[in-house]
């Protein structure tokens, strides 16, 4: 099936076969190896991405269904300079060995646009679909609160 999609601003056709997942089309055809594949049955969200402005975790969207969409990845988000979130995740130490910090991001990404002024619950169930073995949440909490200010406009 040939397929067309945006992906970080650029136009992309791709002829994939019908089971092609989207992490595989972003990973195996665009090389865009920061969305990250963890489990394969959608309880990581490593792979988490946002399609069409929404957060989607791409290992149970199929290609074929983001045709015509636009797709922005971890390297789309960051393409002009770090992202407030990607920023706030640096500077309150919110990722240790990374392999989660893709798809934790693009979910905080997604939260914040719902719900600027997230409360601790907020947070919770907002990044309830990603895991992370490494740094037990509270830096990654942390760091949600510290995006949410900056992108407010006031101080850390």
């Amino acid at each position: 099936m040939k397929i067309q999609l945006t992906v970080n601003g650029q136009p992309h056709s791709a002829d994939v076969e019908d089971r092609t997942l989207l992490v595989d089309l972003l990973r195996d055809t665009l090389r865009l190896t920061g969305t990250h594949v963890g489990c394969d049955t959608s309880q990581c969200g490593c792979c988490t991405v946002h399609v069409d402005g929404q957060a989607v975790k791409s290992c149970t969207m199929l290609a074929a269904q983001a045709d015509g969409t636009q797709v922005t990845t971890i390297e789309g988000l960051g393409a002009q300079g770090l992202h407030p979130v990607q920023q706030a995740f640096t500077e309150c130490h919110a990722l240790q060995c990374g392999f989660c910090t893709p798809g934790m991001v693009m979910a905080t990404v997604d939260l914040l646009r719902r719900c600027p002024v997230p409360s601790d619950q907020d947070i919770a169930e907002g990044l309830a679909g990603n895991l992370c073995r490494c740094t037990g949440y509270v830096n990654i909490a942390a760091a949600v609160k510290q995006a949410a200010q900056q992108l407010k406009g006031g101080a850390a």
